[in-house]
């Protein structure tokens, strides 16, 4: 199966929310990425047939199925509040859409038997939703729409509203789920760049709705097309500072000139944009030749086994990472070390990459 979509346009109450979006999904996994607002339930919603494009078309395997009904379309979609029927059984929640479509009983058993083996239901199809925790109600969404066998599968931000265990152990189930599908097209909409790289596949990187980036998820997060594109694949985003580059060296604001590193060094002299990711920038040196920022610190965010710190080097705001947990004073003035080597550049005229290492990670 063959996705296509031909310049999505969608405007709602004098709002762009889709601009122009085009591109051709064959079969396996993509992941949209993107923040919040940037029209990834949008596109969804259009190419599953719920909600009309202003402008453009949606077609499968050639076909244009624009004006084609969301009942005709043959979709599966999961949503990240999950829906279940609450007078229903787990069994009857897994099989109703079947039952609907007039699929023999003996397929429905089948079906409702594998897909709740598979999403660890099979001792719970007599209960009701509401005797079933938040992670297994969410299998439970996704155990109907995969007994659907759809060829077309849309995830919309599935596990946005679970805690962390769970997600963590729901994401991984669902990248060996749909690993195992038959050939078919399946979209994974996230805000979480982690999430992104872990689910693999091909990633599109959509941005106040418009499409920026798309190719496999680790190219595009090595290489970023423009700044933009950096800051959406990254958690926390990617910072940036603004340097000049003379005689081989870098100069920024604050900080005593270092050499500029080799995959930089050939970049015309002068002005110039640099990304730093936050794994990029520690309060320990990584070697002695790491760079020196001096900092005062603005905000410390204590997030489990490590602090992440934004703090002010020169006239940027930077976000770094600190092993282990840290009471940080606001103003505090400490040295952030710099892995040269990772720097991105990009032109400061227009965001664009100018200078990538061959691999940052």
């Amino acid at each position: 199966m063959q996705v296509e979509l031909d310049g999505i346009t969608r405007v709602v109450d004098g709002e762009t929310h889709l601009a122009g979006i085009g591109g051709v999904f064959p079969a396996g996994l993509h992941v949209l990425l993107g923040r919040t607002g940037a029209g990834k339930t949008s596109l969804l919603r259009v190419i599953a047939g719920l909600d009309r494009a202003d402008r453009g078309r949606v077609l499968t395997d050639g076909r244009d199925v624009t004006t084609v009904p969301v009942a005709k379309r043959g979709v599966a979609f999961v949503y990240q509040q999950f829906v279940n029927y609450p007078s229903f059984t787990v069994r009857r929640n897994i099989s109703a859409p079947l039952e609907i479509a007039k699929v023999a009983p003996a397929e429905i058993e089948r079906r409702v038997k594998a897909v709740a083996a598979m999403l660890h239901l099979e001792t719970m199809l007599d209960r009701l939703p509401a005797q079933l925790s938040g992670g297994q109600q969410q299998r439970l969404a996704i155990a109907r729409a995969l007994a659907k066998e759809s060829s077309l599968l849309l995830l919309d931000e599935p596990l946005g509203n679970l805690d962390y265990k769970l997600r963590e152990e729901l994401r991984r189930e669902l990248k060996d789920l749909v690993g195992a599908r038959p050939a078919g097209v399946v979209f994974y909409a996230t805000s979480d760049p982690l999430e992104a790289l872990e689910m693999g596949g091909t990633v599109w990187v959509l941005h106040e709705g418009r499409l920026l980036q798309h190719g496999p998820a680790l190219d595009v997060w090595r290489r970023p097309a423009t700044a933009t594109v950096g800051a959406v694949f990254d958690d926390p985003p990617m910072s940036f500072l603004d340097a000049e580059l003379i005689q081989g060296e870098i100069h920024l604001d604050g900080a005593e000139p270092f050499a500029a590193p080799t995959h930089l060094a050939a970049l015309a002299p002068g002005r110039w944009r640099l990304g730093v990711r936050a794994d990029h920038l520690r309060t320990r040196p990584s070697s002695p030749s790491d760079p020196k920022l001096p900092a005062s610190i603005e905000l410390s965010e204590v997030t489990g086994s490590e602090t992440v710190l934004h703090a002010r080097v020169g006239a940027a705001t930077v976000v770094a990472r600190e092993a282990g947990v840290h009471g940080r004073a606001l103003g505090e003035h400490i040295d952030l070390f710099l892995r040269a080597g990772s720097l991105l550049a990009f032109h400061p005229a227009d965001g664009t990459l100018a200078a990538a290492p061959q691999a940052t990670r």
